[in-house]
This record gives C-alpha cells, sequence and structure tokens, in this order.
C-alpha cells in the first residue's frame, strides 16, 4: 500500500440513512464506522457529535452525519480505498441510484497535503462548502482549517451556508 512518510491529516465526513441489521439505527451505524477506522484506517484524532440532517436528493430517509479527523500515512487514493472497503464491510453496496439511502457513506473532504485530483477522488471534496451537514461537524473539531480554494476556515464556511 503506498504511504507518505509522514502522517498526515484527513477530516473525513461520515453519513448514515439506512438501519443496520447488527448495528441497528443510523447513529449507530456511524458511531460504529468512527470506531472501526480508529486503529485500522489511521488513528482518530477528534470527534464530531453526531448530528441529524434531511435526506439530499431522492432518499425520503433524514440521515445521521458526523465528522472525524484521522492521522494516518495512507495517501489519499489508498485511504479511500480502505473507506470503500469499511463501507462494504458495514453493508454498503455501490450501484443504483445517486444519493439515495445508504448504510454508510464516508468521504474524504479535507487533508493535510492539499489538494487532490484523481478520476474518482477529488480532495477538497467538490460539494463539501454548501452542505451544512458536512460543515457543522467538520467545523467543531476543525474550525481552524482552511479550504485550500477559497481560503476560508472551516467555522467561515459553516456560518455561510
Amino acid at each position: 500500500m503506498p504511504s507518505y512518510p509522514d502522517d498526515h491529516t484527513y477530516l473525513i465526513a461520515l453519513g448514515s440513512n439506512q438501519r443496520h441489521a447488527v448495528f441497528g439505527a443510523p447513529r449507530s451505524v456511524v458511531a460504529t464506522a468512527m470506531e472501526l477506522l480508529d486503529g485500522t484506517a489511521g488513528t482518530v484524532t477528534a470527534r464530531s457529535r453526531i448530528m441529524d440532517s434531511a435526506p439530499v436528493g431522492p432518499s425520503q430517509r433524514r440521515f445521521a452525519n458526523a465528522a472525524l479527523l484521522l492521522d494516518t500515512r495512507l495517501d489519499p487514493q489508498s485511504l479511500l480505498d480502505v473507506l470503500h472497503e469499511a463501507e462494504a464491510a458495514l453493508g454498503r453496496v455501490r450501484r443504483g441510484q445517486r444519493w439515495r439511502a445508504r448504510v454508510l457513506d464516508l468521504d474524504i473532504v479535507l487533508w493535510s497535503g492539499g489538494m487532490v485530483a484523481a478520476p474518482d477522488l477529488l480532495v477538497p471534496h467538490p460539494r463539501f462548502r454548501t452542505r451544512d451537514f458536512v460543515l457543522k461537524p467538520a467545523a467543531q473539531i476543525a474550525p481552524h482549517w482552511r479550504d485550500p480554494l477559497t481560503g476560508l476556515t472551516l467555522r467561515q464556511l459553516a456560518a455561510r451556508v
């Protein structure tokens, strides 16, 4: 697995709006995912509170959302692969309509290395600046972290939404 010689910090957004047969309601799924990532993907250094939010797109179910800071030596693409594995381990199936109900959604929002532009990965996440369900939890744990494109802090971005 490719890695960088030094640890990097990632801001990860978590969301769920579908019950899991073992872990239960979406809030429990998000809490379980936070625990799963700590130690397997790296070290979780901060966790936001879990909040409820309205769905985006065709889904009718409310979401449970949170954010965490993860220290790891994984490069962004390798971390994305690990996040997809964690989603699959908790029952996510990647097919069908976008933004539909899902057991777990894990997104890399920002990372300490700046920006990434790859075919299946863009960091910063292209839509995070307009999503309060990402910005509010993110601003709880990293209020002074700056968006490399706008120069605004997460606290400033959250106040604008």
